[in-house]
């Protein structure tokens, strides 16, 4: 399978300053620690509840960001970055891309897009959205699964056309004499890497995908038992099982010292990430999801409807434990060891996100820059 890589994942909210310091420099930290490849998040607003992101629990943050849910569009900011040359040698992508609100024949001209631009170094993420992302803006949140099985099947059969019409059937996304002329880049398009939990989404990743790359998966042996469900279905489909990527798209949260650590998991910001977490996750804590026993998790959540006392309420019912759970944590030694553990049930490719700098205290969060970059660079050596 190769040796261990990663990638930097950037959330790319808009700052006071610019639209692009924060990703501009992510993707200088990811290019100076050895990245393999920079990713940016496909939302329309902010899975942090903006009832709780300010100056309270955001401190001087705030400042920097003022508007959690001021999300710039990912293919775009791609383009910028593809643009500079001085990250010429990061792979770049987004992950992930939403397959329910987004027609997958845009998707598949806009990856195509940055893999010319980059000349080859174009990566499609893809999953089937969030609710936060569809609903509210007016698309139909109804077989999320089925659309986006469809879509990606639709974005293979424009890719593999050859620029010939394509007529194809779908109860989502018909072609009817579709054209798609953009042409590889010496004969390849961009990986798909597959944003896949259930057990539905696992067998559409062994068919189509060219990586797997779960959010919400939180022990190894959920991982490893996933995988293998995964590589069956490649086999299945008469595909390489041992060609797909198994990566994982992960929060870190380091710093000076094991205190420091702790502080950050319990701060409100960064504990509003388990409302993500699904319900039967809080369950092996001893704790009922606040938004019910069946809740789903991120799929299901829509952060911008809760308001402050529900969202203080909330968080205040994540145990520490189960934070531990659900983010690699502590001093860069103690994160390195967690993910070789995840190494050795088959993990090959990490994307992280750098979840540190929420950290209540800003002071706390800019020293742990230091920490969460030596855990970039042992990531290399893994």
């Amino acid at each position: 399978m190769g040796r261990f890589r990663f990638g930097l994942l950037d959330g790319i909210v808009n700052s006071r300053f610019s639209p692009t310091m924060l990703s501009t420099a992510a993707a200088l930290t990811a290019t100076a620690t050895g990245a393999d490849s920079f990713w940016v998040g496909d939302h329309l607003n902010s899975l942090i509840p903006r009832s709780i992101a300010t100056p309270e629990h955001m401190g001087i943050g705030a400042k920097l960001v003022p508007k959690v849910d001021a999300i710039l569009e990912p293919w775009t900011m791609l383009g910028h970055l593809a643009a500079r040359n001085r990250f010429r040698r990061l792979r770049l992508g987004v992950c992930v891309t939403d397959g329910s609100r987004r027609n997958p024949a845009v998707t598949a001209q806009a990856a195509a897009t940055v893999h010319l631009l980059t000349k080859g170094r174009g990566l499609l993420g893809i999953g089937v959205g969030e609710r936060e992302g569809n609903e509210p803006y007016g698309v139909e949140w109804t077989k999320p699964v089925a659309r986006f099985e469809e879509a990606v099947a639709t974005i293979r059969a424009l890719w593999d056309s050859g620029g010939e019409l394509v007529t194809r059937d779908s109860p989502y996304f018909p072609l009817h004499n579709a054209v798609f002329d953009l042409p590889p880049y010496r004969g390849t398009w961009p990986e798909i890497w597959v944003a896949a939990q259930g057990p539905r989404m696992l067998r559409i990743t062994g068919r189509y995908g060219d990586a797997w790359v779960p959010f919400t998966i939180s022990r190894p042996e959920e991982y490893a038992a996933s995988l293998s469900a995964v590589r069956t279905a490649a086999s299945d489909a008469g595909r390489d099982p041992q060609a797909i990527v198994p990566a994982l798209n992960r929060a870190v949260v380091t710093g000076r010292n094991r205190d420091d650590v702790d502080e950050a998991l319990s701060g409100v910001l960064l504990k509003s990430s388990a409302l993500a977490a699904p319900a039967q996750v809080w369950a092996r804590h001893g704790v009922e999801h606040p938004l019910g026993a069946d809740f789903s998790g991120v799929q299901d959540l829509v952060p911008q409807v809760i308001d402050r006392d529900a969202a203080l309420e909330y968080t205040s019912k994540v145990p520490l434990s189960l934070m531990k759970e659900i983010c690699f944590h502590g001093t860069p030694d103690e994160v390195l060891d967690q993910v070789a553990q995840w190494r050795d049930v088959g993990l090959r490719y990490l994307l992280v996100l750098n979840g540190s700098q929420l950290n209540p205290r800003l002071r706390k969060g800019l020293a742990a820059s230091a920490p969460f970059g030596k855990v970039l660079r042992g990531l290399r050596r893994l």
